[in-house]
């Protein structure tokens, strides 16, 4: 049985967290990688191992991550265990950035990229509700909202996935695209 690495990626506000956690509950074998990331544990975002600059530098430098990005003045890292789950048969499921794709397929060969979109209207709803950003700051995040996905490997498998609704609607859809032999 050969594993797979999930990669969720979209704009900040589409949902991802919330669509992993639904993905989760209804696939308890799919298991969430908690990203090692350089902010405070207690910011009211992902639950996620927080470091400091000097320890996230140590961990990368040791070896512990398969995988790592600096995106909006944080770094994000993957855990080394997760290459080594998927590699066992395990599926893990991890928000990455877009930009890391490329990266990410050269060390997970059998990944799927979960592409989640929502509309303007309601990204920008959803920053402003969290209310962890600026004006300004949710501006940049829209402006980046479009971009596309970099080019990947064509052994990659990327769905597309629009979240505007129910999230219960958006979780059976990503199921369904997820996992096709059960539809």
């Amino acid at each position: 049985m050969s594993g797979r690495l999930i990669a969720v990626v979209g704009p900040s506000g589409v949902g991802k967290d919330s669509v992993i956690a639904g993905l989760v509950a209804a696939r308890p074998d799919w298991q969430v990688v908690r990203r090692a990331i350089t902010r405070p544990a207690d910011d009211g975002a992902e639950t996620h191992r927080p470091m400091t600059d000097a320890q996230f530098d140590a961990a990368a430098e040791r070896g512990a991550f398969c995988l790592w990005w600096p995106a909006h003045g944080l770094r994000y890292g993957i855990p080394a265990e997760t290459l080594d789950a998927v590699r066992a048969g395990k599926t893990r499921i991890a928000n990455l950035s877009r930009a890391v794709l490329p990266e990410a397929a050269r060390a997970f060969p059998a990944m799927v990229v979960l592409h989640v979109t929502a509309s303007a209207p309601v990204l920008a709803r959803r920053l402003a509700a969290r209310g962890r950003e600026t004006e300004a700051q949710i501006a940049r995040r829209l402006d980046r909202a479009d971009h596309p996905l970099p080019d990947l490997p064509a052994s990659v498998q990327v769905v597309e996935l629009r979240n505007d609704g129910a999230l219960d609607d958006s979780v059976a859809r990503a199921l369904a695209l997820l996992q096709p032999e059960s539809a």
